[in-house]
């Protein structure tokens, strides 16, 4: 499994599930269990990096962390294996 999900970046550890779930339930490597579930990414609004760096951002800052820390925080999500091709 991967250390970071490649879909938001969220570190895998701190994923309550230790990961997304595969079409068949097997546990998914890349991706955490908010983001993949059954073998399919969750959030259907969410089509591109930039629309998951604002998801991130705003979620972050729901949590109490600082703009400028989440804005740091989900700099990479572009780089992800999610966003790479699209």
């Amino acid at each position: 499994m991967t250390r970071f999900c490649q879909s938001c970046g969220m570190p895998v550890k701190q994923d309550p599930e230790n990961g997304g779930t595969n079409g068949d339930g097997s546990k998914g490597a890349d991706y955490c269990s908010y983001c993949y579930r059954n073998g399919a990414f969750t959030s259907a609004e969410i089509k591109t990096a930039a629309d998951m760096q604002a998801f991130c951002v705003a979620k972050l800052k729901q949590m109490g962390t600082p703009a400028l820390m989440a804005w740091l925080f989900t700099r990479s999500i572009p780089k992800l294996k999610r966003w790479r091709n699209i």
